[in-house]
C-alpha cells in the first residue's frame, strides 16, 4: 500500500524542513519500494522560492480538490509562515486536508499554519524554540512544550526546528513500518533514531529567548548562584518586585514560571558539567542546587527524558 504524502510549501519556506523529511521518506522507499508517494502543493503552484533562493516546483491547490486518498499532509515552516498563515484560501485549505487525512504535521514553525487554521486548540505541540514566546503569545488557546523534539497529539504531529524534522518523519515511518525499517533509514542517514534529550540542549533556550529583556540580569544571577536556594521569594527580592508581581511578569515575559526555569537552568548547567567534569555525580547534583542525586535523576527524565548517567556515560 502506497502513502500519499502532501508537503504544503508557501514563498520564503525554510528549505531544509522540506529535504529532511523528503530524503527520510526516500530512504524508506529504497528499502521497502514504493511505500511513499510524495507531492509538493502551494497555493498557485508553479516554482515556489525557498529562503535559501532555491526553488521547488509545486502543484496547485485546486489540483487536490477532489483528493480522498491523502494519507500524511506535511506543512513545512520557514520566514515566510506568518504572511501564509494570514491567508484565508492557505488556512481553509489546510483545514479541508485535516478533514480527509489520516494524520498531519507540522515542521518548524509550520505550526503557525496548524494554529491559524484552528486545529491545534487544547493540543499539546511544540515549534522551534525561538519562537515559542512569540508562538505563546499569538495562539495562548494551544499548550506549547518548547523544549520536545517533536510531538504527537492524536493525528497531530507537530516537531521543532529545522532538522527535527528528521526526527519527526522517523517517529511516522516507524509509526508505518515498524522500528527495524525506522532504524535502517535513520542508519542511512547518519543521524538519531530517537536523539536524546530535548532542544534546549541544542538552543540554550532560556538564556536565547529572554535576549535583552527586563530579566537577563536575573538570568545571569541565577547562573551565577545555582547553588542556593533561589526560590521565587529570592527571585523577587533580587529584582526589588514583590512575590506575586515578579511570578506574574516572569511568566509573562518567559513563558515559563520562575520555579520551571530555575530547574531548566539547573539542568542545562549538569548538563555542562557531566559533559566535561570528572567530579562524581552527586558532588555535580549539589553545585547545580540538587538537593541530592534523585531530585536532578527527576529533573533529567521530566525535561531530556534521559538520567544523568545516561549524558556522563556518553562522555567519559
Amino acid at each position: 500500500m502506497s502513502h500519499k504524502i502532501i508537503f504544503v510549501v508557501f514563498h520564503n519556506f525554510q528549505l531544509l524542513d522540506l529535504s529532511g523529511p523528503i530524503a527520510a521518506f526516500e530512504m524508506a522507499n529504497r528499502i521497502i519500494p514504493k511505500t511513499y508517494e510524495q507531492t509538493l502543493v502551494s497555493q498557485y503552484g508553479g516554482a515556489i522560492e525557498s529562503s535559501s533562493g532555491i526553488t521547488v516546483l509545486t502543484t496547485p491547490f485546486i489540483s487536490l480538490q477532489q483528493e480522498e486518498a491523502i494519507d500524511t499532509v506535511v506543512i513545512v515552516g520557514g520566514e515566510g509562515v506568518i504572511s501564509a498563515a494570514a491567508k484565508s484560501e492557505v488556512k481553509a485549505f489546510i483545514v479541508r486536508l485535516e478533514k480527509v487525512a489520516r494524520r498531519v504535521a507540522s515542521i518548524c514553525s509550520g505550526a503557525y499554519l496548524l494554529a491559524a487554521a484552528g486545529l491545534l486548540k487544547g493540543r499539546h505541540v511544540t515549534t522551534h524554540w525561538g519562537r515559542s514566546i512569540d508562538f505563546k503569545k499569538r495562539y495562548p488557546e494551544v499548550n506549547l512544550d518548547a523544549d520536545r523534539i517533536y510531538v504527537k497529539d492524536d493525528h497531530i504531529w507537530t516537531s521543532a526546528g529545522i532538522s527535527a524534522g528528521i526526527d519527526l518523519t522517523l517517529a511516522l515511518i516507524t509509526e508505518d513500518l515498524g522500528e527495524k525499517i525506522a532504524r535502517q533509514v535513520a542508519h542511512q542517514l547518519v543521524v538519531y533514531y530517537q536523539r536524546p534529550g530535548g532542544q534546549s540542549q541544542y538552543s540554550e533556550l532560556l538564556e536565547m529567548a529572554v535576549g535583552n529583556g527586563q530579566f537577563s540580569d536575573l538570568f545571569n544571577y541565577i547562573r551565577n548562584n545555582l547553588d542556593k536556594s533561589l526560590m521565587v521569594e529570592d527571585l523577587a527580592h533580587y529584582m526589588s518586585m514583590s512575590p506575586r508581581n515578579f511570578s506574574r511578569c516572569f511568566t509573562s515575559e518567559v513563558g515559563i514560571t520562575p520555579a520551571k526555569a530555575v530547574e531548566r537552568i539547573r539542568v542545562e548547567a549538569a548538563i555542562l558539567a557531566l559533559k566535561g567534569d570528572h567530579s562524581s555525580v552527586q558532588v555535580i547534583a549539589r553545585q547545580c542546587g540538587f538537593l541530592n542525586i534523585e531530585r536532578m535523576r527527576r529533573a533529567f527524565i521530566r525535561l531530556k527524558g534521559i538520567p544523568p548517567s545516561m549524558i556522563k556515560h556518553n562522555f567519559h
